[in-house]
């Protein structure tokens, strides 16, 4: 179904988008995320008021049409979360129209998102963790073995996000102690590197068969960037060898960075920049896997009459 969306309204958002990742730096991702978030906002509007609209409009929207527009969405099977989300895509490109059109955007922007049970992170256990660290080095060609050891050792020794490891280019060489980041909207941060991570970088460069003078730093079998997928696919292997749960992905060794810092009594502002959170908010979420750990020790433990 072709979305019915006015030509005004259709130049506004591509104008946003570019916005978002000219001048704000988001991901392509995220860019293409919010994208299509909007577009299904554009198009309810289009359909539920049965006629076109200007500028204006997209501004000074009716609470009717946000409610109507939410329990459409939520009529069409979108989770809670889901619709968090897009709200928020929503509330973020009506905020700049608002700056550049004029107009009160308070109806969108004080919109409530549907309340969702936030899934907590799922950590590796230390032992597990460092276990991964040796079991995805399983290729029969030594120089992909080392690759992946060193990828998995960077996102657990320092914390990175997974695009963050695979976007380093060749000039990261040799691994400095602190290491600068640029994360989610560009925004830099330094990250101390241990001596384990700058060593298992530094064996795969030594055994890379392609020239790492320049160009991306992790390459795949045929030279190019290393894409996220393969480290999945390799991550996957080793946790079936291992008989760990699905959980543990790339992603989760991020997590365990986090929380085993936190164990070993890592304040939460130190650990909100080394993940590069905006808002504290996001790291107190690994307070919430503490506290859940320790309630579920305790009720094994706890002695019941």
């Amino acid at each position: 179904m072709s979305l019915a969306i006015p030509p005004a309204a259709r130049d506004a958002l591509e104008r946003w988008l570019s916005h978002l990742a000219s001048v704000q730096g988001r991901s392509p991702a995220t860019v293409t995320a919010y994208g299509a978030d909007v577009s299904r906002w554009l198009d309810f509007l289009a359909r539920h008021r049965g006629e076109g609209y200007g500028l204006a409009a997209l501004v000074q929207v009716a609470q009717t049409d946000i409610r109507s527009w939410m329990a459409a969405e939520r009529a069409a099977g979108l989770s809670s979360r889901s619709l968090a989300r897009r709200l928020t895509a929503v509330k973020t490109f009506t905020d700049w129209l608002a700056e550049r059109e004029g107009g009160d955007a308070t109806v969108v922007l004080s919109a409530r998102s549907p309340r969702y049970r936030r899934t907590l992170p799922r950590p590796l256990a230390e032992d597990a963790a460092r276990a991964m660290l040796n079991e995805v080095a399983y290729h029969p060609e030594e120089w992909i073995a080392a690759r992946d050891q060193a990828v998995v050792t960077l996102l657990y020794g320092c914390g990175l996000r997974i695009s963050e490891a695979l976007g380093l280019d060749a000039d990261a060489l040799p691994l400095p102690e602190v290491l600068r980041i640029r994360g989610k909207g560009g925004k830099e941060r330094l990250i101390p590197t241990l001596p384990i991570t700058r060593e298992a970088v530094a064996r795969y460069a030594r055994l890379c068969p392609w020239d790492l003078s320049e160009g991306p730093l992790f390459r795949g079998a045929k030279g190019g960037r290393l894409g996220s997928a393969q480290v999945a696919r390799t991550v996957a292997e080793a946790r079936r060898r291992l008989g760990l749960p699905a959980s543990a992905t790339p992603h989760a060794f991020r997590h365990s960075f986090a929380t085993h810092l936190l164990d070993k009594g890592g304040d939460l502002r130190t650990i909100q920049t080394l993940l590069g959170h905006a808002s504290l908010s996001s790291t107190q979420t690994y307070t919430s896997v503490d506290a859940a750990r320790l309630m579920d020790v305790y009720s094994r433990a706890h002695p019941r009459a």
